[in-house]
């Protein structure tokens, strides 16, 4: 096993000629896609990985300049895959994961035969013209949680963003994952993330996009979802689900489930 492997918990499942490639989003780790893995084993290899300030990863290697942008991300992304030598994959990025494999294939289209965005977003903030769900206000409020005190705050922000009570095992089981981050890379990942936009970019990815959304969804608001079918130039479509939450992988498996598979297994032309 390689440096970056073993950096990322890298495991590879399963057999068949193509990749997939599943990477999570913040607070979670790959155990985010525990219910959608054993249905891929027996067609795909299936590649898992956590990334960089994961609570499953090594703190020592979280560099705080290196992911003070997604691009940090995308280079590791493109690391993972050098290293297991894979020439091509579809690759399956949830939240902010979805807009680092888009940075990713634009550094390297080579790579991706095709990207499927669960509950992506290309800016969270609002913008004249532009409604991403935040202000600048909620997310000085945020961060402010997050310093102030983690615990309480990660018991606030899981039942809110997976939407449910804490009586949920998905809540649960993201309030976890969440709070094994460390906090101070907790409030760095999430400053990352909530400043990044990549709006500009949007029109370099070449890679056909599959964007799958939540009708309800307390981190991207559905009308983000047509925001990146209009502005991808790149052959797309966009399907809104009719789950709560920005984790339905989690908290709605059995509706998420179905339709990731046929978007994984179709290509646009024919879904």
């Amino acid at each position: 096993m390689g440096i970056v492997e073993e950096a990322h918990n890298v495991k590879v499942l399963g057999s068949g000629e193509q990749i997939i490639v599943l990477a999570h989003g913040f607070g979670t780790d790959q155990s985010v896609w525990k219910h959608l893995v054993p249905h891929l084993v027996d067609d795909y290899r299936v590649v898992l990985f956590d990334k960089m300030g994961a609570g499953t990863t090594n703190p020592d290697y979280f560099d705080f300049d290196r992911y003070s942008s997604l691009q940090g991300y995308a280079y590791d992304v493109i690391a993972i895959l050098e290293e297991l030598q894979i020439g091509s994959c579809i690759y399956v990025g949830h939240s902010v994961s979805a807009m680092i494999g888009a940075l990713a294939s634009i550094t390297r289209p080579d790579l991706f035969t095709k990207l499927v965005m669960v509950s992506g977003s290309p800016r969270y903030l609002n913008d004249t013209d532009y409604y991403g769900g935040f202000e600048q206000q909620d997310l000085d409020q945020l961060f402010e949680a997050i310093k102030s005190n983690y615990k309480a705050w990660c018991e606030g922000f899981a039942p809110l963003i997976v939407g449910g009570d804490m009586e949920s095992i998905a809540v649960q089981e993201f309030s976890r994952t969440l709070f094994n981050m460390r906090p101070d890379i907790a409030l760095s990942v999430a400053q990352t993330i909530f400043y990044s936009d990549m709006r500009h970019l949007l029109s370099l990815v070449t890679v056909p996009c599959h964007i799958i959304q939540s009708l309800k969804d307390l981190a991207v608001p559905v009308v983000v979802s047509e925001y990146l079918n209009q502005h991808l130039r790149c052959d797309s479509v966009v399907e809104v689900m009719s789950t709560d939450g920005h984790l339905p992988q989690l908290s709605s498996p059995e509706v998420v489930v179905p339709i990731l598979l046929r978007h994984i297994r179709h290509d646009i032309s024919v879904s």
